[in-house]
């Protein structure tokens, strides 16, 4: 199936030079009688540069074929990381560098869904939110009410946070995936 310019907008997934992108920014300009220019930011899935790209007129791109599969992650050795389907225990390996910042957010066990481009795997992706323990905070000084004061805290992965002066050592709470912002505190 092929795409005209104007069918790109944020979250298309296309191919391009035999390598699948996603469209993360999408702009586009009208011309008058010499019809439209389009402005895109594009992220690779196979590498995850990021490249911008002017597509002029009545340009044609061809749709990646590129299909997911929910799978559990299982652990990291080596710098690979290693997830399973829970249907068929079918498992499959990713570099350090196709997973990316996703690392920030992986736990054992957590589900996300495992892209494919011609049948190998090739990136993943995170809910929109996640649920993670704090394993270190500062302990709130009595008095401080404020609502806009915060602090860091150390969630299960590693991954540090802004949370405010409420949350506490062993607190869950909900992080944003794509702004690491801290959302909300995870009642039990």
């Amino acid at each position: 199936m092929t795409l005209g310019i104007t069918d790109l907008k944020k979250g298309i997934i296309f191919k391009l030079d035999n390598q699948p992108f996603k469209v993360v920014n999408y702009n586009q300009k009208v011309m008058g009688r010499g019809g439209s220019i389009v402005n895109v930011k594009i992220k690779s899935l196979i590498d995850g540069k990021v490249l911008e790209k002017t597509f002029k007129g009545n340009e044609q791109l061809e749709m990646a074929d590129i299909s997911n599969m929910t799978v559990s992650y299982l652990y990291e050795a080596n710098d690979n990381f290693y997830f399973m389907n829970n249907a068929s225990f079918e498992q499959f390996e990713l570099s350090k560098d196709l997973v990316g910042d996703s690392t920030d957010f992986l736990k054992p066990g957590d589900e996300v869904q495992l892209q494919f481009f011609d049948n190998q795997p090739i990136n993943i992706e995170l809910p929109k939110n996640v649920n993670l323990e704090v394993t270190y905070t500062e302990t709130a000084v009595k008095g401080d009410t404020s609502s806009s004061i915060t602090k860091d805290a150390t969630l299960e992965t590693g991954l540090v946070v802004k949370v405010p002066i409420f949350i506490k050592t062993g607190d869950i709470i909900s992080v944003d995936t794509t702004s690491y912002l801290y959302r909300e505190r995870v009642k039990i």
